[in-house]
């Protein structure tokens, strides 16, 4: 709760000396019949105690759940530090650096982003942020697009985030890109490059997942040669946490992929009911210039002095709007911000721990969940910290068993893989524990039990 400092004293001081008779006189220009006389059904004013005191009973009737829903969102370990140093009044208040001179801070903290990024991708440039994972894919298609040239199709597996999909399409739809979808192995849960073999055309560009949405490995390296092979660009979409572990995109196959997309939650931002995120987008340095959103670069002044500054803005409002590349401006850089500062906190070490530690735990939980009559998994492919699990009955009524005994026991694939059954996603991060996994395990054998 902030604190505010100002008495009745220094309000009154402070309008005598702007001679102003009363605070309303500031908003003397709206209207009479706009006006409103108060606020209806607020409670009477309360001291901060008492506030405080039925502020934490609220929270307390909500109750705190034990989360392994991933699909996109992943309840992370955000250490204190990151909030802390993010939204001091230097960098929470800066907005976006247009002006080089006033906001060295933020650009230069933008500027470690990037390298961090461009370093975890394995590609040559990253921007200075995105709106969030699914509008950075549709960024990367239209990229690969204008790269290309020749082609408007691109090849967009069903294995990638179906709000991801739903989300390119809509952006896309009125510039002439034609989305081809790509099945995947019901086994495996792989996309399926030998269908993939089989069409015809020229494609821009392929996406490749990684982990795709069912928490699946896919054979990276296989896709991004095939694309390449048919003279199309490979844009990888991947958990940036994941990159710890796995092959960057930069290193995929023989030549790498084109561009990486993805959502930067994972990164110092809280799940805080949906948001806000960041999305990332990386690239080689020979699409440089079909970059969306900004690049901050580091330079030296007339003196010689190092100092940052936006290299490239290729939105309309800095250049011709046929030239503009898209019409990204308030792109979450608080987010990004927060991530640089999670990345540097956590270090390449501490990453890798942290992913391995995603990884065992899913692993761990899979294990034990599937040894409960009725359960078992639906693809055989290896995950990273999410997977699927087919259960004996309907995963709704199962996932409302669950959430009375105050568990998130995942995501319904129903509404958008029908074809799968009755399956659900589970995921497990490092914020769990061995008592977290049993404890889920147990409830998951009631709940089945409950329902028969």
């Amino acid at each position: 709760m902030p604190f505010i400092p100002h008495t009745e004293g220094d309000v009154r001081e402070m309008l005598a000396a702007i001679g102003v008779p009363a605070i309303e006189s500031l908003f003397d220009e709206i209207p009479p019949e706009l006006r409103i006389d108060g606020v209806k059904g607020l409670p009477p004013p309360a001291p901060e105690m008492a506030v405080m005191r039925l502020m934490a009973e609220r929270a307390e009737a909500d109750g705190r759940y034990l989360n392994f829903i991933g699909a996109g969102a992943y309840e992370h370990h955000v250490p204190a530090a990151v909030w802390q140093i993010a939204t001091r009044g230097e960098f929470y208040s800066a907005y976006t650096p247009y002006q080089a001179e006033a906001s060295q801070g933020t650009l230069q903290a933008l500027y470690e982003f990037q390298t961090m990024m461009a370093s975890l991708t394995g590609l040559d440039v990253s921007n200075a942020s995105l709106y969030d994972g699914a509008s950075a894919l549709a960024e990367g298609v239209l990229m690969a697009v204008r790269s290309h040239g020749r082609s408007h199709r691109v090849l967009m597996p069903r294995s990638v985030h179906p709000i991801y999909r739903e989300v390119v399409r809509t952006i896309t739809r009125k510039q002439r890109v034609e989305i081809v979808e790509l099945d995947y192995a019901r086994d495996s849960g792989l996309t399926r490059v030998d269908t993939a073999a089989l069409l015809t055309g020229e494609f821009a560009a392929a996406v490749i997942p990684q982990p795709n949405f069912f928490g699946v490995l896919e054979d990276t390296g296989a896709l991004t040669d095939w694309a390449h092979a048919r003279g199309a660009l490979a844009i990888g979409v991947v958990n940036p946490l994941s990159l710890a572990v796995l092959q960057p995109p930069g290193e995929w196959g023989a030549a790498g992929a084109d561009i990486a997309v993805g959502d930067g939650q994972p990164f110092g931002a809280p799940l805080s009911s949906g948001g806000p995120y960041f999305g990332f987008l990386c690239a080689r340095q020979a699409l440089v210039r079909q970059m969306p959103g900004r690049i901050v670069g580091r330079t030296v002044d007339a003196n010689g002095k190092p100092g940052f500054c936006l290299a490239l803005q290729p939105r309309e409002q800095h250049i011709r709007r046929a030239k503009a590349t898209s019409n990204i401006c308030t792109n979450q850089s608080l987010m990004a911000l927060a991530a640089a500062i999670h990345l540097s906190l956590l270090g390449p070490r501490g990453l890798e721990r942290t992913a391995s530690r995603c990884h065992a735990n899913a692993l761990a939980l899979r294990e034990r969940l599937v040894s409960l009559s009725g359960v078992a998994p639906v693809f055989s492919g290896p995950v990273f910290h999410e997977f699927a699990v087919r259960l004996p009955e309907a995963a709704a009524p199962v996932l409302e068993r669950l959430r009375r005994e105050r568990i998130l026991g995942g995501f319904d694939l129903a509404r958008h893989y029908p074809e799968l059954g009755d399956a659900l996603l589970i995921c497990a991060t490092e914020t769990k524990t061995d008592e977290d996994l049993q404890r889920y395990a147990d409830a998951l054998g009631h709940a089945l039990a409950e329902g028969q």
